[in-house]
């Protein structure tokens, strides 16, 4: 093991306790050693110039782009309890049917992805970025797979060991710690890769895209749902840029880049793209944001309303006051709220760029590589 991967592996046992996953959520978010805290708060914020916002020069972005992993680990210390505490075991968007309760709607965009990959039993699947292995969990259970979720955050790959061992999948759905921009599994090995919502941490699309071409057997598949800026998207709108760095900022983005960056980069490492669509953009009645705008005519459950009412507006906010509480009073570490108000920001311009139709975290492509590659 490499002496990277040793001191990402302590600080994790350092930040998140021994048994990190004898608590969950809001709990666990409080229960973080506060010299690690301030450490990965520090190193994470680091990396943008609050003082320019959406002025940040070039140089401002190299330094993310550069040390784009260091960014992601970080960020996800400090955001993933969080994250489960709000959204569960999948960390990711999707579209909503009237009467379709959020977890359903939620495993429904799993499956229409393995759908769309035409994922079969008994593949060798690839999830790059795999979180808390939610969607490994539930493509492994819908198709009969045999799933390997990448992540290179030892917190999350604890947790996805633990939920998959807990699920009675620890033989079907495997996790490995790697770096999405180096991936170290031998040439040709997976049948299908996919990712949902996470190469957008990647410093370079072409990059990722192609490690990602790289392991995949020839004529296997690759699907995607990428986070990026739509062709309604203007630079030259300050309004737009501060939507953009709102959404970067407060979920751990390097740079975001649009969708004619990534239609590019496939191409040009090797794929064939054989579907291509924008899911956010079919005018649903329920719009994909929904639950962070704090609209709960459309919840469907008790589960629902508590669900959308912690990442709604109220939601949100009452959890940053209690967090913000339980820091004076020294139960929670000190620099706890400070995540809360980026993850608030984050919301807030996910809103907005769903709203304007200038972003869009559900752009799905399904490429291939082709047979004779």
């Amino acid at each position: 093991m490499s002496n990277i991967k040793k001191d990402d592996q302590a600080f994790s046992k350092a930040m998140h306790g021994e048994k990190s996953t004898s608590k969950k959520g809001f709990t666990a978010a409080l229960s973080k050693d506060q010299a690690a805290l301030d450490l990965a708060s520090e190193r994470y914020f680091q990396f943008f110039n609050k003082k320019k916002g959406v002025d940040e020069n070039d140089e401002d972005r190299e330094g993310r782009l550069a040390d784009y992993a260091a960014l992601t680990r970080h960020y996800y210390n400090l955001v993933t309890d969080f994250y489960e505490y709000g959204w569960g075991g999948s960390f990711h968007f999707c579209r909503y049917y009237p009467g379709e309760a959020h977890m359903q709607a939620i495993a429904r965009h799993e499956h229409y992805l393995a759908y769309k990959m035409n994922i079969q039993a008994g593949m060798k699947v690839l999830d790059v970025g795999c979180g808390v292995g939610g969607p490994a969990r539930e493509i492994a259970r819908f198709t009969s797979a045999n799933v390997v979720g990448l992540n290179n955050n030892d917190y999350q790959i604890e947790r996805a060991q633990y939920y998959s061992k807990t699920a009675g999948l620890e033989n079907q759905v495997t996790f490995a710690k790697g770096d999405f921009m180096n991936i170290e599994f031998d040439p040709e090995t997976f049948d299908a890769v996919y990712a949902i919502e996470a190469t957008v941490h990647a410093p370079s699309l072409e990059g990722v895209y192609g490690q990602i071409y790289k392991v995949l057997k020839p004529g296997g598949v690759f699907g995607v749902y990428e986070w990026v800026m739509t062709h309604n998207f203007d630079p030259e709108n300050k309004e737009h840029r501060e939507i953009r760095y709102g959404i970067e900022i407060g979920d751990g983005i390097p740079q975001m880049f649009s969708v004619d960056v990534a239609i590019e980069a496939l191409k040009k490492v090797g794929f064939e793209i054989e579907y291509q669509e924008d899911l956010a953009d079919r005018d649903d009645e329920i719009p994909w944001y929904y639950p962070l705008s704090g609209n709960l005519k459309y919840a469907r459950s008790l589960t629902d309303l508590l669900t959308v009412f912690r990442v709604s507006r109220i939601g949100r906010l009452l959890t940053t006051l209690s967090v913000g509480a339980l820091e004076k009073l020294r139960v929670a570490p000190k620099g706890s709220a400070k995540v809360t108000n980026a993850l608030e920001e984050a919301a807030v311009n996910l809103v907005r760029g769903g709203e304007e139709k200038i972003f869009t975290p559900m752009m799905l492509f399904v490429a291939r590589k082709p047979a004779s590659a």
